[in-house]
């Protein structure tokens, strides 16, 4: 009578080998579960290397430090943000302050709004390098459908709607409710204000009666 001996036991455990881009990713797909869970306050590097299944040495490596996988996190959503939002400025019928509502959306959910806070708080924001870069992006693609509408004036608009939308994520539904106001109020009340603004930027380039 002979044992067999289970597979698992007797193949060697083999590393999971990812190129560098594969790598950061994975850290920074850690990184955004624990920033929900926890608050970027909270997020340790031992902590990101342990939900990534890697070495704290791996982390270190790719990032240098908890503020380098801090501001790649950011830049991370803002990338991903852009890109939604150009597909949503090149799809037919993208009714007007779509922009807007995706970068709401953005900044209420995954942390966005508190991660951008933490940054500023701790001398990091000016870390975003990317973001001149996305929003260029994203101000060319309006250019290429909005003939005569000045760029400054895209690049005002976009600057109101990032202010407004990390406000609201940051305090709307707590403000909202100690004002006795329903939670979602201010998110309303700031997507009217860019909506009237859209409208106004609109009638200035056709003229009256457009």
């Amino acid at each position: 009578m002979s044992i067999e001996t289970p597979a698992s036991l007797d193949a060697p455990k083999t590393r999971v080998r990812r190129t560098p881009e594969a790598a950061r990713e994975n850290i920074l797909a850690a990184a955004e579960v624990l920033l929900v869970e926890q608050g970027p306050q909270a997020i340790k590097l031992a902590d990101i290397a342990k939900a990534a299944g890697v070495v704290h040495a791996n982390v270190i490596h790719h990032f240098g430090s908890i503020a380098g996988v801090e501001a790649a996190l950011m830049e991370r959503m803002i990338r991903q943000l852009a890109d939604k939002i150009i597909v949503g400025f090149n799809a037919q019928g993208a009714s007007p302050g779509f922009g807007a509502q995706a970068l709401f959306d953005a900044f209420e959910a995954k942390g966005a709004a508190r991660l951008a806070a933490w940054l500023e708080l701790t001398g990091e924001g000016r870390r975003m390098t990317l973001v001149r870069e996305v929003v260029d992006a994203v101000v060319q693609t309006r250019l290429a459908r909005e003939v005569g509408v000045e760029r400054e004036k895209i690049i005002d608009f976009i600057l109101l709607n990032i202010i407004l939308a990390i406000g609201v994520g940051l305090f709307g539904p707590t403000l909202s409710e100690l004002l006795g106001r329903p939670s979602g109020r201010a998110r309303e009340l700031a997507l009217e204000l860019v909506v009237g603004r859209i409208t106004a930027i609109r009638d200035d380039r056709l003229g009256p009666g457009q």
